[in-house]
């Protein structure tokens, strides 16, 4: 199934929103809630599943989806005019949109579960399991990530400062939390970061992913997990201080 060609334009810097230009009959799915506006003529609908697909891909889908605690519906808008029409979506923290075409990218990308915005129809938005699966439980933000499949555009969302590496027959090492998303072709796993020392009083996290092979990997600088540590470390309820 080939994917619609929609065009797109990234608003804002620090707090950034895709706004998405549809064709009539166009349409463009997105996680729930990532709505921020839409023009007259887009009609929208929630839907079991990207639409791409036979019966049995799209149940295998579902039931992946299910079995992790995901939401098994995603938002279609369609353009149901005769005129161009847009509409935009944003995450809901502060960061980055960044834009995924699929057709210079081998046609797959794998992305934490939480960096999903959008994507054009005829995208697969499916559950990627670790080929690992005892690392990944014990992983935590690592274990349970989405391959993105297709030849369009697709857009996922980071927190802080986004930086995209390389990797040219390399090994890279990372924080579980600020791995972003990384091309199909690139192996990967999540074990432990080091000695129990280390991982005791080091404060670089229990697990680290590592990724080998040739390809692109986007790394935030800012997970979303981490700004909540942050932010509830210094939350003090009224009165606590009191007396």
């Amino acid at each position: 199934m080939r994917c619609h060609q929609v065009d797109y334009q990234i608003i804002g810097h620090d707090i950034q929103m895709v706004e998405i230009e549809l064709d009539p009959n166009e349409t463009v799915i997105a996680e729930a809630g990532a709505m921020t506006y839409l023009e007259q003529d887009i009609d929208f609908e929630a839907k079991m599943g990207d639409g791409s697909g036979g019966v049995i891909d799209k149940l295998f889908g579902i039931g992946k989806r299910m079995l992790t605690g995901e939401s098994v519906f995603l938002t279609h808008f369609t353009n149901e005019g005769k005129q161009k029409r847009r509409v935009a979506f944003s995450a809901p923290f502060p960061g980055s949109v960044i834009p995924l075409n699929l057709a210079e990218l081998g046609e797959e990308v794998i992305c934490q579960r939480t960096a999903f915005l959008a994507a054009a129809f005829g995208t697969q938005v499916d559950i990627a399991f670790n080929k690992r699966l005892g690392s990944g439980f014990f992983g935590g933000e690592g274990f349970i990530l989405q391959r993105l499949r297709g030849d369009g555009m697709a857009f996922i969302h980071a927190g802080g400062t986004v930086i995209r590496k390389e990797l040219r027959n390399e090994t890279l090492r990372l924080d579980t939390g600020c791995l972003v998303a990384f091309s199909g072709d690139i192996d990967y796993n999540i074990g432990m970061s080091g000695g129990l020392k280390s991982m005791l009083f080091g404060g670089e996290g229990l697990f680290l992913a590592t990724l080998k092979g040739t390809g692109s990997v986007w790394i935030q600088s800012m997970p979303f997990s981490r700004l909540a540590e942050r932010v509830l470390s210094h939350y003090h309820p009224a009165g606590q201080n009191e007396g």
